[in-house]
């Protein structure tokens, strides 16, 4: 029922074996490089992406940030302090979509980050497929729930539940391990396949999901 009304919620453990944490799809030419110097421009909120690009900028990149004047960043009434630790040394856009704005951002860019449901970039005249194909070596890093191919959406919290990623009280019932676990286990993870991705050539889009990254670590203790 909670699926039914866009309401992020999960059954614990349900992610688990469900699919692997990073699907890479072919969509371009490949062209071998690191981060060191590529522009990077990240569409992703709260804390997953942002983590991302974070680590991508410590490696050399150029990160711009870019949000929209009707629907800031989340992440800016939290902890002042950790937004700028997120951020740090990053340039930051905030842009009319509606004015085609950020597609020409786009055509600028190396690695594109966001954590959109597929259709609504495309609203804005914005496709994974194109950016792949205009240039070599590019990568788009899609973060989602449960990965481009689910319309469900997810935050930290719940998707790291759904991974299984918990511990247990004393009855046996599951408690969190700690805050939106799943956002920071996915950085580290997006941030990897993108080093990995351009190390090989790039041309890919790299679909993440929350709950199996938070599966993926569950898994492996």
């Amino acid at each position: 029922h909670a699926q039914l009304l866009g309401i992020a919620a999960a059954a614990h453990g349900s992610a688990r074996g469900t699919r692997a944490p990073v699907r890479a799809e072919r969509g371009g030419a490949a062209s071998p490089r690191g981060p060191a110097g590529l522009r990077i421009v990240d569409f992703s909120a709260l804390w997953a992406g942002p983590l991302c690009a974070r680590l991508l900028g410590a490696a050399g990149a150029r990160v711009v940030k870019v949000e929209s004047t009707t629907r800031p960043d989340g992440a800016r009434r939290g902890s002042p302090a950790f937004y700028r630790w997120l951020h740090d040394g990053h340039e930051s856009l905030v842009l009319d979509f509606a004015s085609g704005a950020p597609a020409e951002v786009v055509a600028e860019a190396d690695v594109v980050i966001e954590a959109s449901r597929p259709r609504a970039l495309r609203r804005l005249g914005i496709h994974a497929e194109e950016f792949l194909a205009a240039r070599p070596g590019r990568v788009w890093l899609s973060i989602t729930g449960y990965g481009r191919d689910e319309d469900r959406i997810a935050f930290g919290d719940d998707a790291a539940v759904a991974g299984g990623l918990t511990g247990l009280d004393r009855a046996g019932d599951p408690v969190f391990l700690g805050d939106a676990l799943a956002d920071p286990v996915t950085g580290v993870f997006a941030a990897h396949a993108v080093a990995r991705s351009l190390a090989d050539g790039g041309g890919e889009l790299l679909s993440l999901s929350l709950a199996a990254c938070a599966a993926a670590l569950a898994d492996s203790r």
